[in-house]
């Protein structure tokens, strides 16, 4: 389960207007309008990336009137950093070898 909603938030995350679209959410609610206009977009095709977005469970949407507004579900993202920071522990260690290894080799 843990891993098909990990695949899910990177493949959503994968694409750069996704990515642009979360950090507009960052800063607050936002409507499907404001969040399609950096992008010269239509409203169809940025609503075809808030449903990534919606799938991969990183935004909520809600309607208000005739209005779609969004917002930011960041417990997603804080799955994704749990596994992210694994490797982040990984390639330290790694890397704090490597640092052991070549001090040894300049002192002999």
């Amino acid at each position: 389960m843990v891993e098909q909603r990990l695949d899910a938030t990177f493949a959503a995350l994968a694409d750069p207007t996704r990515r642009g679209m979360l950090a507009s959410l960052a800063k607050g609610e936002a409507s499907v309008g404001e969040l399609a206009a950096p992008y010269a977009m239509s409203l169809a095709g940025a609503s075809k990336h808030l449903g990534v977005l919606e799938r991969a469970g990183l935004v909520e949407r809600r309607r208000v009137g005739r209005q779609h507004l969004c917002r930011l579900k960041a417990e997603r993202l804080a799955e994704a950093d749990r596994w992210l920071k694994q490797w982040e522990r990984f390639w330290t260690a790694s890397l704090d070898r490597l640092e052991v290894l070549l001090a040894e080799e300049k002192i002999t």
